[in-house]
Parts: structure tokens; sequence; C-alpha cells
């Protein structure tokens, strides 16, 4: 064969091997996202045990809600916030989250000591007296993690408003988080602060509703009725993002990285999460039956069937 006819043949092989080349660096380089994503999913399913189990122990507590925002807890600690464990409470040069619904505080205690903040086993000590795990967080145990005292609700965005502008004055460039419920948004003191934020351009916040449609006495449709909230938001001046699959790791993880992306510029964040109480535990779901009630003996064993052990019970 003559040189031109070697150049031929070789550059047709080449050719024959580049789409397979370009897979497998794709491949290889998704294979760490989905490494993560993998573990992340079964961190959910352990975070939902400990929610179970808590609230059963003595038999207390707020599972519901608790459910339905695993997933954007563990997304939150393990993916997008900027955060140290060996907890500081002024918490300079790191992202800050504050919890205003406090009743989900089962959710918010797993992920804290999932994520190194204090001792797995300490979640044995659930609503138990002289714990520093109480009902609803507070800061007088001195839980690391813990910034405020939660569960009194509609509180939780003015004091993430607060931190958002003390950040501004230390010149601190990290951002503040916060979740609050959807039945939250009924009291006015969030309509304020949404008002207050927006004419100060507080741009290093982003402020995600728990947007499952349900409260203690029912459908907030039916208790009263929340609107357009997408256009109550842009009216008041925030920038508005939805999360249709509130309980997809990967579609929280894009649009919260997109949130992030577009603080700075002049405006709060306001993300909408549409997640389903009760999720991950088949008869809990759909209903705000199990907004405040734990299950029984035989309904623990249904719900822990449903989410076996990946990462070891406390």
């Amino acid at each position: 064969m003559n040189n031109s006819n070697q150049f031929v043949k070789n550059s047709f092989l080449f050719s024959l091997q580049r789409p397979f080349k370009t897979l497998f660096l794709t491949l290889k380089n998704l294979l760490p996202l989905m490494t993560d994503i993998n573990h992340l999913e079964k961190l959910v399913i352990q975070v939902r045990r400990d929610i179970l189990r808590q609230v059963h122990k003595v038999n207390s507590g707020h599972p519901g809600g608790s459910l339905g925002c695993a997933e954007f807890f563990v997304a939150l600690y393990n993916e997008l916030m900027e955060h140290n464990s060996n907890f500081n409470m002024n918490g300079k040069n790191e992202d800050l989250f504050f919890l205003s619904n406090g009743h989900i505080s089962p959710v918010f205690y797993s992920v804290l000591a999932r994520s190194g903040y204090f001792p797995v086993e300490e979640l044995n000590t659930f609503r138990l007296l002289n714990s520093r795990l109480q009902g609803h967080p507070t800061t007088h145990e001195g839980l690391p993690g813990v910034r405020i005292a939660s569960g009194s609700l509609g509180q939780g965005i003015s004091v993430a408003i607060g931190a958002a502008l003390a950040k501004k004055l230390n010149n601190d460039n990290k951002i503040i988080y916060t979740l609050c419920g959807d039945g939250e948004l009924q009291e006015g003191q969030n309509w304020e602060a949404i008002m207050y934020a927006a004419g100060n351009k507080v741009d290093n916040l982003i402020v995600t509703i728990d947007y499952n449609g349900q409260q203690i006495d029912g459908a907030t449709d039916t208790v009263l009725p929340l609107g357009n909230l997408t256009e109550k938001f842009k009216s008041f001046g925030w920038e508005v993002l939805t999360i249709k699959e509130g309980n997809n790791l990967q579609a929280i993880i894009k649009t919260m990285k997109e949130a992030k992306s577009k603080t700075g510029k002049g405006k709060p964040i306001c993300v909408l999460l549409h997640t389903v109480m009760g999720n991950g535990v088949d008869f809990m779901m759909h209903t705000h039956a199990w907004h405040g009630k734990a299950p029984n003996d035989e309904q623990l064993e249904k719900g822990l069937a449903q989410n076996p052990v990946t990462l070891g019970d406390y």
C-alpha cells in the first residue's frame, strides 16, 4: 500500500475512534457527578429513616414537612452551601442558613448530624427533657448549626435579611439561605420583609419556599389561598425561580446553583420549591394529616421498609 492510501486508511480509522473517545471522556467526566448523586440519594433515604425514628420514639413531632424537605436539606448542606461544621455563631466567611418553619426540626437535625455538626447518636435524644434537640430549634442549648430559635412562624425571612445586611457591612461576600413554609406566607410580617429586601437591594439572600400546598389545618388553598406567588414576588421586586420537581436532587441542585449565580445583581432571590408532604412514605404523602403526627409501631415498620438502611442507623 502506498503512503497516500495508508494515510487515507489511518484517517478513516481515526475518524471512527473519535466518537468513542469523545463518549469515553464524557462518561469519565460525568462519573464523579453520578457517584456524588448516588451518595446523596442514599443520604436522603437515611435521613428519611432518621426522621421517622425520631418522631416515633417520643410519639411527637412533624414528619410530613420534614420528609418533604429531605432532598433540599441534603443538597443544601452537601452540594450548595459553603459552610463549616466546626460551628461558630459569627459565621464569618461562610454561607449561613436560617430555618423559619422550625417544626421540621427532624430533617434539620438529621442533616446537621450527618454533616458533622454533632454526633449522629445524639438524634436519640430528640424532644427529650434536657436534650439539645428540642421540638423547635433553639439557641439556648448551644446545638451546633442552629443560629436562631424558630417555630414562631413568619420570622425567618426577617432574620435572614438582617444577617444578609450584616454580611454586606462586614464586606463578607457569602450568601444567606433561608427556608420557610408556604403557609407561613399568610402572615403579614413576611410581606413587610419581602418589600424591605427588594427596596434595599438585599441581593445576597436566597429565600426558598417549601411549596407543598399543605398546612396544619388542611390545604393552603382551602385555609387561605396564596394566589400567584411567582407574580407576587416579582411585583415586590424579587427574582423568582421555580423547582417543579422539588423532591428531585438534580433539579434542586441545578436551580439552586442558578439562583446563586443571580445573587449580587441588585435583587433578592426567591425559589419556589414544589415538594410533596410526606415524600418517600406512601401513606404520608399528599395530605396534611401527617403535618404533626407520629407513626405508631406498625406504621413505623411500614415506613422504614420503604426506606431501607443505606448509611447506617444511629
